[in-house]
């Protein structure tokens, strides 16, 4: 395997109070974005109607979305595939009573708006406001689950002071990945939603090939040198995990500015997971282990009074 020539004894745990209260930080930041911007939903969850049109000359994306705004359609229009393509997609939310006849209607107002061209609706989604309900209940039961699986699954391969701070791991990553896109304003669709869950999976996996390293140095550790033991694991396995972060950032990263409209969002969501999801692997899965290693025995004494 390549091996980075990187330090050997590099101090991270030396820091991890600081670095976990940071985590805490940017976390609680996170909520507060999305509290106040609210996630953006898109039809999936929301209802409407998602349609794909082609165009026989070279059109614009925010000239169409202007001449449906002046017909008074609520729309977001994205080019799909390459420029020589002229295809877009048009996505408009929808209520129950205004969701009947909305394709009719936008077909007929760019129809109208272009004469000299063709149009041509090319394909159409259409979800019902109860319908996208549904879905976003069960998107949300899809994430807890997983959460859940991963608490489970964790406390079975190894033992229960490893499992909480994979998950609390977990929940970070997904709480930063989801700020950010509130912050951003970006659509959140089922394409996000399986996003998050690969984010999760990703994450999880580069949790364990820590944890893993930490089990094989299980017997020198105690009270005492379980600090110094963990930062070996770390340091042992951080070549490892910056090569193959640094690989999937890379492709992350090329699909994003080479992707286009349709798997764009979702890369976006990638980017920040990887870059999330390395971080709490080192800075605060393996610092709550320590601290529950060292601080379980009080904590089950006051319970047992």
């Amino acid at each position: 395997m390549i091996e980075l020539p990187l330090p050997k004894n590099i101090p991270f745990m030396k820091n991890k109070m600081f670095l976990i209260t940071l985590s805490l930080v940017v976390t609680l930041v996170g909520l507060g974005v999305m509290i106040k911007n609210g996630l953006n939903y898109g039809i999936d969850f929301k209802g409407g109607v998602k349609l794909l049109y082609t165009f026989s000359a070279p059109m614009n994306d925010g000239e169409i979305e202007s001449a449906l705004a002046g017909e008074g359609i609520d729309a977001v229009v994205q080019r799909y595939g390459d420029k020589d393509s002229n295809q877009f997609t048009v996505k408009s939310k929808q209520s129950e009573e205004t969701l009947e006849g909305t394709v009719s209607k936008i077909t007929s107002i760019l129809t109208s708006k272009y004469k000299d061209i063709t149009v041509t609706l090319d394909q159409q989604e259409t979800v019902g406001p109860k319908v996208g309900q549904e879905l976003k209940r069960k998107g949300q039961l899809a994430i807890l689950f997983t959460l859940i699986a991963m608490l489970i699954y964790v406390g079975i391969r190894f033992d229960f002071f490893f499992a909480p701070g994979a998950i609390i791991a977990l929940i970070h990553d997904v709480i930063i990945v989801m700020g950010f896109l509130a912050f951003f304003h970006k659509e959140y669709n089922l394409s996000i939603l399986a996003a998050l869950l690969t984010i999760v999976g990703y994450s999880i996996n580069d949790t364990i090939i820590v944890y893993d390293r930490i089990r094989e140095h299980i017997k020198k550790i105690n009270v005492n040198t379980i600090d110094t033991v963990v930062n070996q694991a770390v340091n042992e396995t951080l070549s490892r995990t910056i090569i193959t972060s640094s690989t999937v950032l890379l492709v992350v990263v090329i699909l994003f500015i080479s992707g286009g409209g349709v798997i764009h969002d979702f890369a976006f969501c990638f980017i920040v997971g990887v870059i999330t999801g390395t971080y709490s692997s080192i800075f605060i899965a393996t610092p709550v282990y320590i601290w529950l290693y060292k601080n379980w025995p009080k904590i089950r004494g006051r319970f047992k009074k």
